[in-house]
C-alpha cells in the first residue's frame, strides 16, 4: 500500500530504515532503506523511503542505520516488584516466597505498587517494550499508570482463595472496570494466583466468569517440576491436570513459566477449547536454579504460542525483555542438544507474532504492516558490539542489547526519543520510593499474604 501525496497529512512517518517484515507465512525478513507512514495510531504503509519522501507529516523520523522492530512485549510480570529487586537474593523457591517476599508484600500500599509500577513502565519503554501482561495486588494503580505513561498492557487482579470469595471477586470487578480503557491500550484477565494457592472451588468458578464474560486468564502453573510432583502426591493430578478438570484449561489461557509441563500435559493442551499461550522467562529459571525450562519445541509442535516475559524483577532483577530473548534461544540450544534450536529468526518470531498471541493481541500488535496498532521501537546497531552486520536477526537476538534501542513508539505516540523519556519523571519516583522503603521492607510484623508450600 503507498499512500497518496493527495491525502491530508500522516500523524508520523518514519524513513531511511530497515523495517523487520513478516511474509504470508509469518516468516521474518527485512526491509531495507523503508519507511513506515502512520496515522491514528496506525501503521497505514510500509513503502519506500524515496516513495515517502514527498509525502506531508505532522512529525518525521529519519533513522538511517536503524532497524524499526514492533515492540516488544513482556508476557509475565509483576511490574511493582521493581521496588523489591535485589532484595530476595540467592534463595531456594520457598524460603524466597515465605522468609522475604510475601512478608514484605503484605506491607504494601497502592502508593507502593504505583510507585514501582511508575519505574518498572520507565524501565520496559527504555528497553523497547511497549505491551506487558500483569498479575498483582491493587491494579487499579497500576492501570492509572498505564493510562498515564502511554503503554499497552494486559491487566489483572491477582487473588488467592485464603481471601476467600471476595478475592475472586474483586478479580472480575477489575477486569470488567477496566476493559477497553486508555483508549483501548488496556485489556484485562482474571488472576488466580496458581493452582496451589487456589483451590478447585475457585478455579472452576473462574472458568465459569471467564466463559460468561468473554475474558482471559492470566495465572502461573506448572512453574517447576517440584510443584508438578507435588501436585501429583497430593491430588493425583499435575498442575495442568487440575487446570483441565476444574474448567480452566477451557478458557483464553496465559500459562506463567510452565517448565514443569510434563509429556502427558501436552495432550490436554492440545485438545483444550480457547487460545493457549506459556510466558517463559529464562532467567529466574537460571537464577532459582531449576533442572528444567519452558519445553518451547514440544508447545509450538502442538499449536501452542510461547512468548517472551521477564517475571517480576524480584526474581529477574531485570525487565528486560531482549535478554529474554537472547536466554530463551541460548537455553533452548542447550536443552534440546541441538543449535539448530532456536534459530535467531524463531526467536524474533517469539519475540513479535507469538508475544502478540499470547496478550490476546494476535490481530493488532507484532508486526508492523497495515491495519497494525503502530507500537515500533527503533534499535540503533552503529555501536561496535554490533557491527559487523553479516546476519541481522543474528545481530539483533545476540549482539543488540536494549541500550540499543533509540525511540519508542505506542500508538503513534512517541514514549522515548533519542533515549529520552517523555512520559515518565524516573528521578521524582525514585526520590518518593527511597522514602517509603524503610516502611515497605519491614518484616517484623511477621505477616506474610500467603504461604509458598506446593
Amino acid at each position: 500500500m503507498t499512500p497518496s501525496a493527495a491525502d491530508s497529512p500522516a500523524d508520523l512517518i518514519i524513513s531511511a530504515c530497515t523495517v523487520l517484515v513478516h511474509d504470508d507465512q509469518e516468516r521474518i525478513g527485512f526491509a531495507q532503506d523503508a519507511a513506515i507512514v502512520v496515522r491514528n495510531g496506525v501503521v497505514e504503509a510500509v513503502t519506500t523511503t524515496a516513495e515517502a519522501a514527498h509525502l506531508s507529516a505532522a512529525e518525521r523520523i529519519d533513522a538511517p542505520g536503524q532497524v524499526a522492530l514492533p515492540g516488544l512485549i513482556n508476557c509475565h510480570t509483576h511490574a511493582p516488584m521493581v521496588s523489591l529487586r535485589g532484595l530476595a537474593e540467592d534463595l531456594p523457591t520457598e524460603e524466597w516466597f515465605n522468609d522475604v517476599v510475601w512478608p514484605v508484600e503484605s506491607n504494601l500500599t497502592a502508593r507502593d505498587v504505583e510507585l514501582g509500577a511508575r519505574l518498572a513502565c520507565a524501565e520496559m519503554i527504555r528497553a523497547g517494550v511497549t505491551c506487558f501482561a500483569d498479575h498483582y495486588f491493587a491494579m487499579d494503580a497500576v492501570a492509572r499508570v498505564v493510562a498515564d505513561c502511554g503503554m499497552r498492557a494486559l491487566l489483572g487482579e491477582a487473588f488467592f482463595s485464603s481471601q476467600g470469595p471476595e478475592g475472586r471477586e474483586r478479580s472480575l470487578e477489575f477486569a470488567l472496570r477496566h476493559r477497553g480503557a486508555a483508549g483501548g491500550r488496556i485489556t484485562t484477565a482474571l488472576a488466580p494466583h496458581a493452582p496451589y494457592t487456589v483451590d478447585d472451588t475457585d478455579l472452576a468458578a473462574t472458568g465459569e466468569l471467564a466463559r460468561t464474560h468473554g475474558l482471559p486468564v492470566h495465572l502461573h502453573a506448572a512453574e517447576n517440576r517440584d510443584q508438578t510432583e507435588a501436585s501429583l502426591a497430593r491430588h493425583g493430578a499435575t498442575p495442568i491436570e487440575v487446570l483441565e478438570r476444574t474448567g480452566i484449561l477451557h478458557t483464553d489461557l496465559l500459562l506463567a513459566h510452565g517448565t514443569g509441563i510434563v509429556d502427558s500435559d501436552l495432550p490436554l493442551l492440545e485438545r483444550a477449547d480457547g487460545r493457549k499461550a506459556v510466558a517463559t522467562a529464562p532467567r529466574g529459571y537460571l537464577k532459582f536454579a531449576w533442572p528444567d525450562t519452558t519445553p518451547v519445541r514440544a508447545l509450538r509442535d502442538i499449536g501452542v504460542d510461547v512468548g517472551l516475559a521477564t517475571d517480576g524483577a524480584a526474581s529477574n532483577n531485570s525487565l528486560d525483555v531482549w535478554e529474554s530473548m537472547a536466554l530463551t534461544a541460548l537455553v533452548q540450544k542447550s536443552a534440546e542438544g541441538d543449535p539448530r534450536r532456536l534459530t535467531s529468526r524463531q526467536a524474533l518470531h517469539h519475540a513479535t507474532l507469538q508475544s502478540a498471541r499470547a496478550v490476546g493481541l494476535g490481530d493488532s500488535a507484532g508486526s508492523i504492516a497495515p491495519g497494525r496498532r503502530a507500537d515500533i521501537v527503533l534499535v540503533d546497531l552503529s555501536g561496535p558490539h554490533t557491527q559487523p552486520v553479516h546476519d541481522l536477526a543474528a545481530t539483533l537476538v545476540h549482539s543488540a542489547r536494549s541500550a540499543d534501542v533509540r525511540t519508542t513508539i505506542v500508538d503513534g505516540r512517541i514514549l522515548m526519543r533519542d533515549r529520552e523519556l517523555l512520559t515518565i519523571d524516573v528521578p521524582a519516583v525514585v526520590r518518593e520510593l527511597e522514602e517509603r522503603l524503610p516502611a515497605l521492607v519491614d518484616r517484623s510484623h511477621g505477616r506474610r499474604v500467603q504461604r509458598y508450600d506446593t
